[in-house]
């Protein structure tokens, strides 16, 4: 193929999902009135980069009724009126109150909604735009991998969380799929900010979304980094998940945004992308040294990594984790362990 036709093919690609914020002709009245605003429960924003603010999780826990499934941080992109979402949250009750808080605080409303995976805690409030995106006026963008995983998986982890955190926490909520897809290459467009759709990575899920300004330097790496918690392998591969890491760390991010808000400083690196991968590094050695010293799979406390110990979830997940890395690690155990002709 030619150059300019592969130049061709990229700009309508990322003519097909540009999209244009902050226009005086797409100015626009904002739904919730002075008197919700007065009665809606304020979200403790942060500031994250000109333009882009983050509500964290109320502490490092994992999922729980006192937490109500808000485990991993969701951001917003903002650009004059409009507003990008990344990764709206856990429940119905969770989205109305970051769409009610978008509108009254910064006088803008949601227009696009990009899920980065197919995590209940991540995707489940997409269930306060349904009336929007019913009627166009949200569109919700994930990878379409992410797409399938929701569907498939979507009514086990609703049925999951909600049976964790309770059903008050949860009421209303119900599945509301992407509308549009998002492929490596894309860019979205919000105000004076450009996010660009990197390479779509299959180590935490089958398809985890990265979005990158070189900008302000800025990276939206789904749940490809973790910090004081125990990562979650259910759908990941080890190798494939170090192989990421290595390509989000060569990006040099100053911040990512992830299932932490982790920050560099003075030309140190954010510490959770280092994090991550020694916890996945250390499980990979360990298991392949289990397996040399004829363990079995399911003697998993032949994989104990100590220096993990005190992270959140590690009684909960590093046992599973041992069972997938050992699955995925076997057949190259018996490659290393083939003998040579």
């Amino acid at each position: 193929m030619s150059g300019s036709s592969t130049w061709w093919r990229a700009a309508v690609r990322s003519l097909a999902v540009l999209v244009m914020a902050g226009s005086g002709a797409m100015a626009h009245a904002t739904a919730s009135t002075a008197a919700d605003c007065r009665a809606a429960e304020p979200v403790p924003w942060q500031a994250v980069a000109p333009g882009v603010w983050v509500w964290l999780p109320p502490g490092a826990g994992d999922v729980s009724p006192a937490n109500a499934g808000h485990v991993v941080p969701t951001s917003v992109v903002l650009g004059g009126r409009d507003a990008l979402v990344i990764d709206p949250g856990p429940s119905h009750r969770h989205g109305l109150r970051l769409r009610h808080s978008i509108e009254c605080r910064f006088k803008a409303r949601v227009r696009w909604i990009v899920n980065t995976h197919a995590h209940s805690e991540n995707v489940l409030a997409n269930s306060a735009f349904a009336d929007q995106a019913a009627n166009g006026r949200v569109d919700i963008l994930a990878t379409a991998a992410t797409r399938e995983g929701m569907a498939q998986r979507c009514p086990d982890c609703l049925a999951s969380l909600t049976q964790r955190v309770g059903e008050a926490a949860m009421a209303g909520t119900r599945i509301v799929l992407p509308n549009r897809t998002l492929a490596e290459g894309d860019q979205l467009r919000v105000g004076a900010l450009r996010l660009r759709v990197m390479r779509v990575e299959q180590g935490h899920t089958e398809g985890d979304l990265v979005l990158w300004n070189p900008r302000h330097r800025l990276l939206w790496a789904g749940g490809l980094v973790y910090q004081g918690r125990v990562p979650e392998l259910a759908q990941g591969r080890v190798d494939h998940w170090l192989a990421a890491l290595a390509r989000l760390e060569a990006l040099k991010p100053r911040q990512v945004l992830s299932t932490v808000w982790s920050k560099g400083s003075q030309g140190v690196p954010p510490p959770a992308v280092a994090a991550t991968r020694d916890y996945l590094q250390s499980l990979r050695e360990r298991t392949l040294q289990a397996m040399d010293e004829g363990a079995q799979p399911q003697e998993i406390d032949r994989v104990n990594l100590s220096a993990f110990q005190h992270w959140e979830g590690y009684a909960a997940r590093h046992g599973f984790n041992v069972q997938r890395a050992w699955r995925e690690l076997e057949p190259v155990w018996m490659d290393r362990a083939a003998p040579t002709k």
